[in-house]
């Protein structure tokens, strides 16, 4: 059963921020989302940060591996400017940060695990376990590592968990059943009116992404999809229809 609100905001704010930060959650709160997408990923120091990419240099200045970087280093570079002058400054926050800041607005977390090359099952346990206290209705664990989500399962299986998919599997069913999950996330422009239906029927609750066109939403939604993921907040808002 999908209890998220049907639209979602990626990686906090679309198109209207800088992506993972904070002022990305902001800006869906501002434009009344009250369900967000953002990325997790686990430094080899343990910490939990908003991160998308592995490589330094698309949204924080630099160069080489995330991996090489650690909380503090992180926490001082900046997130903003390669968006707009308007943004920069604007920090990477940390897993504690955004959840807090959703926790406040009663906002929805969709909390994708991102975990650096090697670090599948640490990721995914560190992410489950920062969530095992927060209300069981306010997070949705996803990743498209299997690895990852077995590793979340097994440190918290009261965490709702769910599979990130490009195109369904042909044993999709059978990897959600193992996993535990609630849900299949999956790539809109690949999914069939049948594969949605086979997922409805049997049970499980089906997100799609990235979902920009109002059009396409439209379909999706009447092919049964419970929820999107969008960028464009300013063409498919919160109430969408």
């Amino acid at each position: 059963m999908w209890s998220f609100p049907k639209i979602i905001a990626h990686r906090g704010g679309g198109t209207l921020a800088p992506e993972n930060t904070l002022a990305a959650l902001r800006c869906g709160f501002l434009h009344g989302f009250r369900a967000v997408e953002f990325d997790v990923m686990a430094l080899t120091d343990g910490a939990l940060v908003l991160m998308h990419d592995t490589e330094l240099g698309r949204t924080v200045a630099g160069s080489g591996s995330i991996a090489d970087q650690t909380a503090a280093t992180l926490s001082a570079a900046d997130a903003g400017a390669w968006f707009s002058p308007e943004y920069a400054g604007e920090p990477v926050p940390n897993f504690t940060q955004a959840a807090q800041f959703c926790l406040q607005h009663e906002i929805k977390m969709n909390v994708e695990i991102k975990p650096l090359p090697g670090l599948e099952s640490e990721t995914g346990r560190a992410v489950a376990a920062a969530c095992v206290d927060l209300p069981s209705d306010a997070v949705l664990l996803s990743s498209f590592s299997v690895d990852a989500l077995r590793a979340a399962q097994a440190s918290a299986p009261g965490v709702a968990r769910s599979l990130l998919v490009e195109r369904i599997p042909s044993d999709w069913q059978q990897q959600l059943e193992q996993l535990g999950a609630v849900a299949l996330h999956a790539q809109a422009s690949a999914l069939t009116a049948a594969q949605a239906a086979a997922v409805k029927r049997a049970g499980f609750g089906l997100m799609c992404y990235t979902v920009n066109d109002p059009e396409q939403a439209r379909a999706l939604f009447a092919w049964g999809v419970d929820a999107i993921c969008t960028d464009r907040l300013e063409l498919i808002g919160p109430d969408f229809r």
